[in-house]
């Protein structure tokens, strides 16, 4: 797996570019290689579950987390274009509470990997957008949590000027104050 490592504004949030070969017959690259991520980006790391979502303009999935069972993501874009979220949940951190965010698309094909720890949000931002992202943990809706995506405490700057599609459980995300956080 051919790529370049940029770090984000927050530690351990990693942005992936992958070399891309054209030619006229289109593209290809490697996504994943469990041997080069483990030497470039995280040691150590299983992926036991992938997900897919799509979403039209306009809709904000997050700020969620696992409390328990706690979920590193590699998230990638296929279709479209969305602003990716990561938020340090993690109370004994010196960055507990700072975002970081990078734009995704089918395009530039970047990933963003989210360790463990953070909170993980996005915003869709072309017509529509379909995500995939390998998870390092099961799904335990027991132990899901959400934060306000708009919390002033977090701060976060949203490349929006409409106001965003909501599910009801991210309509009622907890602010940073009032969420549960890792130790």
């Amino acid at each position: 797996m051919a790529f370049k490592v940029i770090a984000a504004a927050l530690p351990g949030v990693v942005i992936i570019e992958p070399d891309v070969f054209t030619d006229t017959r289109g593209f290809f690259f490697e996504s994943f290689n469990v041997r080069d991520f483990s030497e470039q980006v995280q040691a150590g790391v299983e992926f036991v579950q992938d997900n897919h979502s799509r979403s039209a303009r306009g809709v904000l999935r997050g700020l969620h987390y696992q409390i328990e069972h706690p979920q590193g993501k590699l998230v990638r874009v296929v279709e479209g274009e969305v602003f990716d979220v990561a938020v340090d949940m993690r109370q004994s951190s010196p960055h507990f509470g700072r975002w970081t965010g990078v734009k995704l698309s089918a395009d530039n094909r970047r990933q963003v990997w989210i360790p463990p720890g953070f909170a993980h949000g996005f915003v869709v931002l072309s017509e529509f957008a379909q995500s995939l992202y390998k998870t390092t943990d099961y799904w335990h809706p027991e132990h899901a949590r959400s934060v306000a995506w708009n919390d002033p405490d977090i701060g976060i700057q949203w490349p929006i000027d409409f106001e965003p599609v909501l599910s009801a459980k991210d309509a009622g995300g907890a602010s940073l104050a009032d969420a549960d956080h890792y130790p």
